[in-house]
């Protein structure tokens, strides 16, 4: 069986890729793609096959999915021009006769308050309509969303976010990546959504919490109105529209659009998610490596 990756080149491609080595594929199942495929030159050094794919040139496209057989579609990172750029995977895929095609969704995204979830819903529509065998993964925030927070928190001893009550249901990208990999490898998934998450969905104060844990000082998790978070992004040098983009996201995280976890995640990977402490001590252990 071959597998292809989309956006390989990419943080959860590329964790996605070594999960499915570690589940036993062989390197030559494997076809890693990116837009540059320059940046795939290490892992065509493991023996993964390699190739050009563009989401917005069609061409690259059919002749990525060539003789393949399941194809991992990580979803691009242009909102409001993403369903069209999927569109264009949907169609070669369908053209192509996979049989098992994966798109890496929004928690409950047909029915989601998020700002991001229209996208994600009009693909999870796309593909249903095709045709074409699916598996839809719906992944949570990615913990390391947060290394930035901590890592000012450091610094302020603060964690300042207009999220109020809100719980996040977040884990780590290798953990949905190997849960990506499980859903590639296995049969009996086709026609699911699956809500990935990890097991525990925690509240501010309980990553703030964590975050004291992480740098060794108190801190503290001190809730804005959504006009105090907007002001404050502004003041730091984000344009008024990228501010109101991220104002809206934990207006969402405020509304319950993140807190869901049924545990389907740690299901399919036969062992408990990576906790938030674990996980944010990693990521910013990372980041005081690549400082040093």
């Amino acid at each position: 069986m071959t597998i292809l990756v989309t956006a390989a080149s990419g943080q959860l491609g590329r964790l996605v890729v070594d999960a499915l080595l570690a589940r036993g594929a062989a390197p030559a199942d494997v076809i890693a793609t990116a837009r540059d495929t320059s940046k795939l030159e290490d892992l065509a050094a493991r023996g993964i096959r390699t190739a050009e794919l563009d989401y917005a040139r069609p061409e690259t496209i059919t002749a990525a999915l060539e003789g393949v057989d399941s194809v991992l579609l990580i979803s691009g990172s242009e909102p409001g021009n993403r369903a069209a750029l999927h569109q264009n995977v949907i169609d070669a895929a369908k053209a192509a006769g996979i049989t098992k095609l994966v798109y890496t969704s929004a928690p409950r995204a047909t029915t989601s308050s998020l700002v991001l979830a229209p996208d994600h819903k009009a693909t999870e529509e796309a593909i249903a309509a095709s045709g074409v065998p699916a598996v839809i993964v719906r992944n949570n925030w990615y913990t390391e969303n947060y290394a930035a927070d901590v890592s000012r928190a450091a610094s302020t001893g603060v964690i300042a976010a207009s999220t109020a009550d809100g719980r996040v249901a977040s884990a780590t990208r290798a953990d949905l990546a190997e849960g990506g990999a499980v859903v590639l490898l296995e049969d009996g998934h086709l026609g699911q959504v699956y809500e990935f998450g990890g097991d525990v969905a925690w509240s501010y104060d309980e990553l703030a919490a964590a975050a004291s844990e992480v740098v060794g000082r108190d801190v503290t998790y001190t809730p804005l109105t959504t006009a105090e978070h907007v002001a404050t992004l502004e003041a730091v040098g984000l344009d008024a529209g990228t501010a109101g983009f991220v104002a809206a996201i934990d207006a969402g995280i405020a509304s319950g659009a993140l807190s869901q976890t049924d545990g389907t995640l740690s299901r399919l990977l036969g062992r408990p998610t990576t906790t938030l402490v674990d996980g944010l001590r990693a990521v910013v252990a990372v980041e005081d490596d690549a400082a040093a």
